[in-house]
């Protein structure tokens, strides 16, 4: 098993039955890197991807 598939389950186990919202996750997302900006990259590529999911176009 990854360490993402732990991160993951914990998230689920965790927070599975709460609903937030996509600001809510941007202003985690965001609090992540500015106290690991070393994700910054990663974290963008996320966001990104995230955006662009139901987008036909990309």
């Amino acid at each position: 098993m990854y360490f993402t598939d732990r991160g993951i389950e914990e998230l689920q186990t965790r927070r599975g039955d709460e609903v937030v919202t996509l600001a809510w996750v941007a202003d985690r997302l965001q609090e992540f890197t500015d106290t690991h900006p070393e994700f910054e990259t990663a974290v963008e590529r996320l966001a990104t991807w995230l955006a662009r999911e139901d987008d036909p176009d990309d």
